[in-house]
């Protein structure tokens, strides 16, 4: 059965990274973009870095221009906004494309394991996030598609999907499953 190890990036240098360097740590893969209104979890996934980090928890960022092109600028240009504006110590590599023809095998990869469970009717959050992709990128309202930027996929230590994570999840929830790994 293949795992996220069975994968390499690309860094922002350009160097290739294989992730099989994250074997025996839990991970947080989560796609990016400057000019989102989820552009603020950046604050969360920071601070659960920074909790974890001594236990093992890595958390990797991948900006994405896919979703109303909220990612306009080059690798480069997106970690430094990380950096400056949200003081973001954990990787950020290379822009990539999450859906469609394009897509890095990665991402192609955890949609299959870790498949979208659908919007929850009942959460105005998740409501609104299924308008907003309707009417944005309707391309990608059904299926296992991610579905806008800061979809997350929480991994094992083992390198399998454990969960996967929609933009509208709670911090709170993400963190109970990460405690859970650790």
């Amino acid at each position: 059965m293949p795992t996220i190890y069975d994968f390499s990036v690309t860094k922002t240098s350009g160097e290739r990274f294989p992730l099989y360097q994250y074997e025996g740590k839990p991970v947080l893969i989560v796609n990016t973009a400057s000019k989102c209104k989820y552009t603020h979890q950046f604050d969360d996934m920071q601070k659960l870095y920074d909790r974890y980090k001594e236990q093992g928890l890595q958390i990797i960022g991948f900006p994405c221009n896919q979703f109303a092109e909220q990612e306009p600028g080059s690798s480069e240009e997106a970690e430094s906004f990380c950096q400056i504006n949200y003081g973001v110590k954990f990787p950020m590599f290379s822009k990539m494309d999450v859906n469609g023809e394009a897509a890095h095998p990665l991402y192609d990869f955890l949609k299959k394991s870790g498949p979208f469970a659908g919007f929850d009717e009942s959460d105005v959050q998740a409501k609104l996030l299924k308008l907003m992709v309707a009417d944005k990128a309707p391309e990608w309202l059904h299926g296992d598609a991610i579905k806008w930027n800061f979809t997350k996929f929480l991994i094992d230590t083992e390198g399998h999907v454990v969960k996967r994570f929609e933009p509208v999840d709670s911090i709170d929830e993400i963190q109970a499953s990460i405690e859970q790994l650790l």
